[in-house]
């Protein structure tokens, strides 16, 4: 499939505002469905399509294939690639507006696959909606089993972190899901080129979240407090996030044993986990 030649015949030219970087390398296409581990009965949410160029990769191995595009002008080119192929449906439409769970579960209707349904999700996300959509994918109703995202080099690394360079992505990835980063793929794979190199990374969601905690929306209301000001010792940003006296935060992180000129970026996990616990409006 040559992307200069279908972009010159259907007259179209790549958004910039939507990250639109069509992967024209077959050797990294053909790494991000090996990384998916796709088996002929599994069902993939692909988000973005495009062109179709990994779709119909996709759509060779797995089952079935859902593939979501929020560009228009993309669905005569996905119809007329995507010909002959029974095993995919595609959806005009934003992912993050969308129910994963629905689009999974009508996937699946009348089909020999396990209930509830399982699913992985390939998706080549522009950096403006990285964070958003793999919350709303991991916290969907239905979450997918694996995930296997292609994303600008530095927000792979930012999501695989550890201590003492976390940050609130790493810890909302890394609550839900093992990060593994399994290709790195440089700009000129890519048409247009862009200005940095991506990586594929590949999150593999956790039977249970790595920390025990009661409540997940507190937790998280916390570490954002807690990343709100990067810059501050944690005592501060956690003070001024949660409208809590300065003193009272330091008495509730020095319970759980952390220092409280300690900052976000160096708190693990199991540090966070055991700070919200210790924050909780319950514990007052």
């Amino acid at each position: 499939m040559n992307v200069h030649e279908i972009l010159r015949r259907f007259d179209l030219r790549p958004r910039k505002g939507m990250g639109q970087n069509f992967l024209v390398d077959e050797a990294h296409l053909d790494r991000i469905v090996a990384a998916a581990e796709l088996a002929p009965g599994d069902i993939v949410l692909e988000v973005g399509p495009g062109l179709g160029t990994l779709t119909v990769r996709l759509a060779e191995v797995a089952g079935f294939v859902v593939a979501v595009e929020l560009d228009e002008r993309m669905l005569a080119v996905l119809e007329e690639t995507l010909a002959g192929r029974p095993n995919v449906r595609v959806i005009h439409g934003d992912i993050l507006a969308l129910d994963p769970a629905r689009l999974i579960e009508e996937a699946a209707a009348g089909r020999a696959l396990s209930q509830p349904p399982s699913y992985k999700v390939v998706a080549n996300l522009p950096y403006y909606i990285t964070s958003a959509a793999v919350r709303h994918l991991l916290e969907a109703r239905l979450p997918p089993m694996l995930l296997v995202l292609t994303v600008q080099r530095e927000v792979a690394q930012r999501m695989a972190a550890r201590p003492p360079h976390m940050s609130l992505l790493a810890v909302s990835v890394q609550f839900y899901a093992n990060v593994e980063v399994v290709d790195r793929i440089p700009a000129g794979a890519f048409y247009p080129r862009p200005k940095v190199d991506s990586a594929v990374v590949r999150l593999r969601r956790r039977a249970r979240p790595a920390v025990p905690v009661e409540d997940v929306r507190w937790f998280f209301r916390v570490v954002r407090a807690g990343f709100s000001q990067r810059r501050k010792q944690l005592r501060n940003a956690l003070a001024a996030g949660l409208h809590r006296p300065s003193a009272e935060v330091a008495v509730a992180l020095r319970s759980v044993g952390i220092d409280p000129r300690r900052r976000a970026e160096t708190l693990s996990l199991e540090e966070w986990g055991r700070l919200a616990r210790a924050l909780a409006p319950s514990a007052d």
